[in-house]
């Protein structure tokens, strides 16, 4: 038998908040910043945002090392932050958040209609997310109640390793039947999750307006100004840049030229490990 390169996509693997559902990722964030006012540390929505797309007890986690955070958490308790301290602040994070979930769970303006598109060329629907399967439970019946159903869905608890390692995108690759990762596209908002679709070699698309990186609704995105909305695609494009998505765009909206462009490229031969 010989190899053969993949000449078209088979499947697209799409993150949740801030791809699909949550223009600007406002769930997770928020809850991070009040799951920390429980133990009278103060944490802004900036810092909250930094590691996001990691598993909810890895980002708290990597919150907790920050100097300036740390430093907080010792003035309030005396130490620095233990794994057991970072359980106990994750264990209050998660009922705060399956209680609010719902408060963003609208799906981004023109997701439904690129799904169905991508649907329409044959090719599969895979996600993943940063949410334990707790949370992502209830995201899913959400989202089902608004008419997105993906065809697979892997929370971060359901592998060893969740992002960046590429285990939530490969576990999708099996469960989807894909006979190759280069015949996959990643699709995510957040540096972690661009790196996971790298890792996992496939094609990796990074949102850069409606997601994290930006971090506004999609009122205040439509708002801002082209100068302004320049500057932002110029400072996210940097934040992205070595993770090294193989495209940058706004919103899942401009997915379908891309995947025309992927599709091009892999009947040209091209690889995304390649590029």
């Amino acid at each position: 038998m010989n190899y053969v390169n993949p000449n078209k996509l088979q499947a697209a693997i799409l993150d949740w908040a801030g791809t699909v559902v949550d223009f600007g990722s406002f769930a997770p964030t928020q809850i991070f910043v009040e799951a920390f006012a429980e133990f009278d540390v103060q944490v802004s929505i900036e810092e909250a945002r930094g590691p996001m797309g990691m598993g909810k007890w890895d980002h708290i986690r990597t919150l907790c090392d920050q100097p300036q955070v740390a430093e907080r958490y010792r003035k309030a308790f005396g130490r620095t932050p233990t794994d057991d301290d970072v359980t106990a602040i994750y264990n209050r994070f998660m009922p705060l958040q399956i209680e609010k979930i719902a408060e963003h769970s609208a799906l981004i303006p023109g997701a439904l209609e690129t799904i169905a598109n991508l649907r329409q060329q044959g090719i599969k629907i895979g996600s993943c997310s940063g949410y334990p399967k707790q949370v992502m439970d209830k995201v899913v019946e959400l989202a089902a109640t608004n008419g997105y159903v993906a065809d697979h869905v892997v929370a971060t608890d359901e592998v060893p390793n969740g992002r960046p390692w590429p285990a939530q995108a490969l576990a999708n690759v099996i469960a989807l039947g894909i006979d190759d990762v280069a015949a996959c596209v990643k699709i995510d908002d957040t540096v972690p999750g661009i790196l996971e679709g790298r890792r996992a070699g496939m094609w990796t698309v990074a949102l850069i307006c409606s997601g994290n990186a930006l971090g506004l609704d999609y009122e205040g995105f439509r708002a801002l100004g082209s100068d302004e909305l320049a500057s932002e695609r110029k400072r996210i494009h940097a934040l992205f840049e070595g993770s090294r998505p193989h495209y940058m765009i706004d919103t899942i909206t401009d997915l379908p030229e891309v995947i025309a462009d992927i599709n091009k490229r892999l009947a040209n031969g091209e690889m995304p490990q390649s590029s």
